[in-house]
């Protein structure tokens, strides 16, 4: 299961994002998203830095939302993606779905 952080306009996830959380991170992210109802000039962030895994069930859930975001005016960007989540993103063709902020040396 993963457990949810808000912080200003991030999104903080821990824990295994799966089949099994997807229902309460598709909740969160959706009153996320409508906290921030107008238009604005930073990005809304899903942080994944303390997220060891997703599956393709939890991916979907951040495309979906990213194309709600970009409706209303704004950019969901994932943070912190640790390499299995961005093979994760690759392999299942999510990668050009979704924003996901570069790793910095």
């Amino acid at each position: 299961m993963v457990d949810l952080e808000v912080d200003g306009a991030t999104l903080k996830l821990v824990g295994d994002f799966d089949v099994r959380s997807t229902g309460a991170v598709r909740t969160a992210l959706y009153d996320h998203l409508e906290a921030h109802a107008r238009p604005c000039t930073h990005d809304i962030v899903v942080d994944l830095t303390d997220v060891p895994s997703v599956d393709e069930t939890a991916l979907r859930v951040l495309a979906v939302a990213t194309r709600v975001a970009e409706r209303r005016g704004h950019r969901l960007v994932l943070r912190g993606c640790c390499p299995s989540v961005r093979r994760m993103l690759t392999l299942a063709r999510f990668r050009h779905l979704v924003a996901v902020e570069p790793v910095h040396a």
